[in-house]
């Protein structure tokens, strides 16, 4: 502009094209100067621009008398784009913080940005939207919620959820491309976009109406723009493809006249009284309003009941308190009387919207009426000084990208319109692995992924940035990161790798297995997700003989600590297991503790083995008695020539495998010990479970 405070806008419409010059003085609104030229073919149809040199022609013209009329140069102007494309969906989102957080700023900008990224899902879903493209062109808040519960505001409070209701707009890029072509042919270029039904609610409705549950019609000549207000917010828009234009069309064929000349009688019959046309043939009529009234009427009350079940449909299947009808065709006969009555509330609360709501615009030309017709008109200009917004060019990733600037756009905005998701603007951890290790859950973490790298003209920024126009985006989405990974071995149950025993007077390693989902497993073994881990610190003796290459029949005698035993006997570490028979039984060396892990003095793993048998008579010669105390009552070892631990367990009534889950507590003298540990005479011994309790023998 030429001077910053004076706004030029243009009502592009279906019919005609609405040229107005003004300036804001304080709370007025001054229109300097305002013309209005029809197109003259059908360039428009229902809203859109279908000739886009016709229409840039009709702009053309508007801004020359304008520019005649003030002696001003007009190179930028303000439109707005027509309901008929529009698209909103309203929509809830919760944003689930991992601990109690203080609310911030940023935390509503990033519900805001899942918001849309939500809207933007479900608007590609409609089938019927498949053949647009569309991109957010503004958005706003209806209702927050604090914890599940309604609040107007959250920042600074603390919450564990915060979540809202938000309406999101959006346009189909071949209409904004269209109305910018048409303007430029015109020589100019677009200071401000704003939308139809928002520039006519910004004068028809006052914010503090808002709170009251309305809805304002904007009757066109290609379509009937609604939304609605409740709360202090605008609810919800809306569009039903008819207006006057049906009307007209009616009287085309009726009274066989051309599209122009049928307008003139339309306009003609709001007025009442005769009116007189020409048809094409050249032979001359005169008609009443009545006449024209009563042919329309059918048309009439049909726009009349699809507008009012439109508006109940985005009110919640239930009608509004009231209703405010602006635009040329809610001036047709009959038609607020007949909203009223579709609508089921009385006639006075549906009603025209012309001078009663511009009482702050002051008109410097003495020949301008207020009437509903310049509601929209007079919203463009005025829109341009509450929000100052434009469509920004911007290279992103190497591609132009256009994006529609509503003074708050960030990096993050440019992102989700080119298809990234919100996940992938935040670092996100891998899948977790949940698994229940002897009854008890148990999660191991995925690794954090990393986060987006983003660079502004080169420099490193943040996703948050402020966009600038004609900047160079340079985005790289965050990762995912690694899933959750461990095996046995990193289990804090799973404490050592080996068990050890003594088979046949030998040492003897093996590994330590744990139960996986039924199965026995190696401690080197991937915990995946849902497994069921048990941990068995012990051996059946018929796991411990396929372990060591050993074939155990019914020719063998099995003792276990020096008791008859089984193949399904449990075997823990340190315990003693014997197995006798007639023939020699050859071990594999492999699986002997390694010289110094408590070998026998007396057994040299160098050479063959002896048998068993030999083993035992030499054992038996040797014997010597040792007194002991075993939980506070005297008892006496015999038949070793040396007693460990475990060979109590030959004198006591204990079974060690009934552990349900407890520890066994075992000591000599006071003191912890281990099974393999030496006795000597008059020891004190104590075996017993965590709980406390001594097993009496």
């Amino acid at each position: 502009m030429e001077k910053k405070d004076i706004v030029f806008g243009l009502d592009i419409g279906t019919r005609n094209v609405i040229g107005t010059v003004g300036c804001l003085e304080g709370d007025e609104f001054h229109v300097i100067a305002q013309t209005l030229r029809e197109h003259d073919t059908r360039a428009m149809l229902d809203g859109q621009i279908h000739d886009i040199g016709r229409v840039g022609a009709t702009c053309d013209e508007v801004k020359k008398e304008l520019e005649s009329m003030t002696g001003l140069t007009l190179t930028e102007v303000c439109i707005a784009a027509a309901g008929r494309v529009l698209r909103t969906i309203t929509t809830h989102v919760d944003l689930e913080f991992p601990e109690e957080t203080v609310v911030s700023g940023e935390d509503l900008h990033t519900l805001d940005m899942l918001g849309i990224e939500q809207a933007g899902k479900e608007i590609k879903g409609g089938a019927e939207d498949d053949k647009y493209k569309f991109f957010c062109v503004g958005y706003s808040t209806v209702r927050y919620y604090l914890n599940g519960d309604a609040f107007s505001s959250l920042e600074d409070h603390k919450a564990d959820v915060i979540g809202e209701d938000i309406i999101v707009t959006f346009l189909p890029e071949d209409v904004v491309d269209g109305l910018y072509a048409a303007v430029g042919k015109a020589g100019l270029t677009v200071a401000n976009l704003t939308l139809e039904p928002i520039a006519a609610i910004n004068v028809a409705i006052p914010q503090n109406f808002r709170m009251l549950n309305i809805a304002l019609i904007d009757v066109g000549a290609g379509t009937s723009d609604i939304c609605v207000t409740r709360d202090g917010s605008i609810i919800a828009y809306g569009m039903i493809p008819m207006a006057g234009d049906e009307l007209t069309e009616v009287l085309v064929h009726e009274y066989l006249v051309d599209f122009a000349t049928a307008e003139q009688i339309k306009r003609a019959s709001t007025e009442g009284g005769d009116i007189t046309y020409e048809d094409i043939m050249g032979i001359s009529h005169t008609i009443k309003s009545e006449e024209v009234y009563k042919l329309t009427n059918p048309i009439m009350e049909k726009i009349a009941t699809e507008v009012a079940s439109k508006i109940k449909e985005l009110n919640g299947d239930k009608s509004v308190s009231a209703a405010f009808v602006v635009g040329g065709g809610g001036k047709i006969h009959g038609f607020t009387e007949a909203l009223a009555k579709d609508l089921d509330i009385v006639a006075e609360r549906v009603a025209l919207r012309g001078e009663e709501v511009m009482k702050n615009v002051v008109f410097e030309q003495d020949d301008i009426k207020k009437d509903s017709l310049l509601v929209t008109p007079i919203g463009i200009c005025l829109n341009y000084y509450e929000t100052k917004n434009n469509f920004i060019m911007i290279h992103f990733n190497g591609e132009m990208m256009k994006l529609y600037d509503n003074g708050q756009l960030t990096i993050v905005d440019a992102a989700m319109q080119a298809g990234f998701s919100a996940e992938q603007l935040f670092p996100r951890r891998g899948k977790e692995i949940n698994f229940t290790v002897n009854g008890i859950s148990r999660m191991i973490r995925g690794i954090e992924g990393e986060s987006a790298v983003v660079k502004m003209n080169g420099k490193p920024v943040g996703i948050n940035t402020p966009l600038e126009f004609n900047c160079d985006v340079e985005f790289v989405p965050s990762t995912v990161g690694a899933g959750g990974n461990g095996t046995i071995a990193d289990l804090e149950e799973f404490t050592t790798e080996y068990l050890y025993f003594t088979v046949c007077g030998h040492r003897v390693k093996c590994p330590k297995f744990v139960e996986v989902n039924g199965s026995m497993e190696p401690p080197t073994y991937s915990v995946k997700d849902g497994d069921v881990i048990e941990t068995r610190p012990f051996y059946t003796v018929g796991q411990l003989a396929e372990f060591m290459d050993v074939t155990i029949d019914d020719r063998y005698e099995i003792l276990v600590n020096h008791r008859p035993s089984s193949l399904e006997s449990l075997v823990y570490e340190n315990f003693v297991i014997d197995w006798t028979t007639t023939t020699p039984v050859a071990y594999a060396g492999d699986y002997l503790a390694e010289e110094g892990e408590g070998m026998p003095e007396d057994y040299d793993i160098d050479v063959a083995p002896e048998t068993i048998t030999d083993v035992h008579t030499k054992m038996k010669d040797e014997a010597t008695e040792l007194p002991i105390t075993i939980n506070g009552k005297k008892r006496v070892l015999c038949g070793k020539k040396d007693y460990i631990f475990v060979d109590i367990y030959n004198v006591i009534n204990f079974d060690p495998n009934e552990s349900n889950g407890r520890p066994l507590i075992t000591k000599i003298n006071g003191h912890k010990c281990g099974y393999s540990d030496e006795l000597h005479e008059n020891d004190q011994v104590e075996v017993y479970w965590d709980n406390g309790a001594l097993n009496r023998a």
